[in-house]
């Protein structure tokens, strides 16, 4: 199950059933299972302090992701600064609900197993992104 959830900012997140539709379907195609997963959306600030605090990393990214899965079942928090996914968004040309949903689907590839710290991870990384993405459109109709 997908629960979502809002630290120090306002944000409404529309699309939630769609949204967990996909989410589902990402982690049945990677032949795992949706147990618990957090979306939690943040500020900059927030986020920068998760980071430090955390991960003892002192910079600004959209998004945190906290793996809590046993087997096949995905569970963790995603920590997603809205901020940052706002200024991505203009920054490469895509709509903030695209950018949004990238964030989102790198979030649950995180919990999967992928990476993205090699230039070949990152490649096959953005690559999946772009296919559930793909995904995602044709089930929004």
């Amino acid at each position: 199950m997908v629960s979502y959830h809002c630290e120090d900012i306002r944000f409404e997140f529309k699309g939630k059933i769609l949204n967990n539709k996909w989410l589902k379907m990402v982690a049945e195609s990677e032949v795992k299972r949706l147990g618990d997963v957090s979306i939690i959306f943040c500020s900059d600030p927030y986020i920068l302090d998760i980071n430090q605090r955390y991960l003892q990393h002192d910079y600004f990214t959209d998004i945190i992701t906290f793996d809590y899965c046993e087997g096949k079942v995905l569970s963790g928090d995603l920590f997603i600064s809205i901020d940052t996914v706002r200024e991505n968004a203009a920054e490469y040309g895509a709509t903030f609900e695209e950018e949004l949903n990238r964030v989102m689907v790198h979030g649950l590839l995180h919990l999967i197993g992928y990476d993205d710290h090699t230039p070949e991870q990152q490649r096959e990384m953005r690559s999946k992104e772009d296919y559930y993405l793909s995904i995602r459109n044709i089930l929004k109709g």
